[in-house]
């Protein structure tokens, strides 16, 4: 196939453009990369969680919370999502610990819309949003609130990195995390952060009034309305030096189905947002939606390849089989395991290495624990069966929206 090479070299060239690109804004952002604004305002704070039959984890989330080292929380509201457990009676009994904790029960309608109903009824200046399966750190808040003396931020986030780490399966998620992490705040420095995960988000309710709060519609609230306040000009910033941990999937179905709406709710966000492709000095038309189509883009012509590359080899070695077999010939011989070196070859090898200095470069800077125990398996792993798998997911959910299913 003739325009292979050319396609293959072109995946190759932007690939390691991405690399290239997030280290050039590492060198440019390093020295402030762990800063923290100076809090000279005490916003008063109502924090939102959001639950839908957490009765496992809900406690030790409210527990979390109400450690957090900040006076100004006024209040912490549970949106009870018309829960069939004992959440509602959990959240009850810890009311009678917690002063401040109010349980606010409703019909289920979705996170955005009991998000949205929280956000009636907050009396904070600021709003923060914690999943019900989150534990932000102690000084969360504290890390964060500096930010807001600037009037143009509209929402701060923290890095989201994985609590259970104790499976082979966990720890490639904890990798996936620290990446996803670092990567975010380096694309802070030219106004490009894309999303305020769920696990903990600080709004300003003002910001979330002009937008008009979450959308109901949308799979993943936390995508789109970080858009939404993009496309509205309020700045969206990072605090890399706190964080907050949540539980991430033990088992492979879990993973699939939740990486499968992530997919799903992004393609519905760059759909949403697609005429601010016209508008190329909004961050959404310059920067945020082409990075987005073109992670897309990339994913899957990296499936393409590799399965173009798999078929056509199975195919050949089936006739060369065959053949042999009917000319009594030997089916294998050295030129079987021969291997052609060429330019793209060598640019393959390239950007696998430089994908795995990357990934140990990032797990240095978060400081996480997968990298103490030098498990190098574990990198190797993630950079080739684990992301292996996200293009097959994207094709899932294209398919799943275009049959306009938002079951996930």
């Amino acid at each position: 196939m003739a325009i292979l090479p050319y396609v293959y070299l072109a995946y190759m060239f932007v690939s390691i453009y991405f690399l290239s690109f997030y280290f050039l804004l590492y060198l440019r952002n390093r020295q402030t990369l762990f800063d923290s604004p100076e809090i000279k305002k005490q916003f008063k704070v109502s924090v939102l969680i959001p639950a839908y039959n957490e009765k496992d984890t809900i406690e030790d989330t409210i527990n979390a919370v109400m450690k957090i080292d900040y006076d100004k929380v006024v209040e912490v509201i549970v949106i009870d999502d018309g829960s069939q457990d004992d959440t509602s009676k959990i959240v009850e009994r810890l009311k009678k610990k917690y002063k401040n904790l109010i349980l606010l029960k409703k019909e289920n309608s979705g996170k955005a819309d009991s998000l949205n109903q929280g956000i009636k009824i907050a009396k904070g200046e600021l709003i923060a949003v914690v999943d019900s399966d989150s534990f932000p750190q102690k000084d969360s808040l504290k890390k964060m609130i500096g930010h807001f003396e600037d009037e143009k931020v509209g929402v701060v986030t923290c890095p989201v990195l994985a609590r259970n780490k104790k499976t082979f399966f966990e720890k490639l998620q904890a990798i996936e995390y620290s990446i996803i992490a670092l990567t975010r705040k380096l694309l802070e420095g030219i106004g490009a952060v894309y999303v305020t995960p769920g696990p903990l988000a600080l709004y300003r309710k003002t910001a979330l009034e002009d937008v008009g709060g979450f959308d109901k519609g949308n799979l993943t609230e936390d995508i789109e309305i970080t858009w939404n306040l993009a496309a509205k000009g309020w700045a969206r910033n990072m605090s890399l030096d706190t964080r907050v941990t949540t539980l991430v999937p033990t088992k492979f179905k879990q993973w699939f189905r939740q990486r499968k709406r992530w997919s799903m709710g992004g393609i519905q966000t760059m759909w949403k947002y697609k005429h601010y492709a016209l508008i190329p000095k909004n961050i959404v038309g310059h920067f945020i939606l082409p990075f987005f189509i073109l992670s897309t883009f990339l994913g899957l012509l990296g499936l393409s390849i590799f399965t173009y590359l798999i078929s056509s080899r199975l195919i050949r070695q089936y006739f060369l089989v065959k053949f042999s077999l009917v000319a009594d010939t030997a089916i294998v011989s050295l030129n079987t395991f021969y291997f052609t070196p060429s330019v793209l070859n060598y640019l393959g090898i390239v950007l696998f290495f430089l994908g795995a200095m990357f990934s140990i470069f990032v797990l240095a800077i978060i400081k996480e624990e997968v990298l103490k125990k030098k498990n190098i398996l574990q990198i190797l792993s993630y950079l080739t069966f684990y992301l292996a798998i996200y293009p097959i997911i994207m094709i899932t959910a294209i398919f799943k929206l275009l049959k306009r299913d938002l079951s996930w």
